[in-house]
């Protein structure tokens, strides 16, 4: 894991894509769009195999096992529509269920869902904890943590999902499994991210470094 602070609060970026606060015990996750594969397939889409799910579910599990989090908030797309929502398999909802009991799990709106209303746990547009706001999308309102753009880098010639942190922001990789994913240097991250921002790196630890900027359109 990798230890930084964003508005004196201490933070852990980990190798999975989440983020860990130790204080509160939390862990912060975004974009895990569960039933990405039945969506696909039932709008016509690429047939993917439909395992991303439980896998999602497995790299979630071992990393609340790991750092015994009380606290859970995920940064919306949590599912990757309303509809996958309500369907899904019901091994994967005792399994969603079992890692949700006895812990403050709070839904993050996002752009894909408004928020899976059958499920259990807190419900929220957004979520002010401490000095940190808690949202989907980054606004100019800082500092924030937020998620949406699935961020990814280059290292050693291949693609990374990465973190992209500053002063006032950090922005979380996507954490589910079969999610793509937008470079650091398009404009729109460039315009977001400070110029000394840097991107923390998901190889098999976390690699921080300057967050890169090639491409960038003049």
């Amino acid at each position: 894991m990798f230890a930084f602070c964003l508005a004196e609060t201490p933070l852990y970026a980990l190798p999975s894509g989440a983020l860990y606060w130790q204080d509160q015990a939390l862990l912060c996750v975004s974009d895990l769009h569960f039933g990405k594969s039945e969506r696909m397939a039932r709008r016509g889409g690429a047939l993917l195999p439909p395992y991303e799910t439980r896998a999602t579910l497995q790299r979630l599990d071992d990393d609340l096992a790991a750092t015994r989090a009380q606290q859970v908030i995920c940064l919306g797309d949590s599912f990757d529509d309303l509809a996958t929502a309500e369907g899904l398999d019901l091994d994967d909802q005792l399994w969603l269920t079992r890692l949700m009991a006895g812990r403050n799990w709070i839904w993050i709106e996002g752009n894909h869902d408004a928020g899976p209303v059958e499920m259990g746990g807190s419900h929220r547009a957004d979520l002010r904890l401490g000095q940190l706001q808690f949202r989907h999308i980054a606004t100019v309102e800082t500092p924030e943590i937020s998620g949406h753009y699935h961020p990814k880098a280059r290292l050693a010639g291949r693609s990374h999902r990465c973190f992209l942190l500053d002063k006032q922001r950090l922005i979380l990789p996507a954490y589910g499994t079969y999610t793509g994913g937008l470079w650091s240097h398009d404009s729109v991250l460039c315009d977001l991210m400070q110029p000394d921002a840097l991107a923390l790196v998901l190889a098999k630890s976390v690699l921080a470094m300057p967050m890169p900027r090639q491409g960038r359109p003049s």
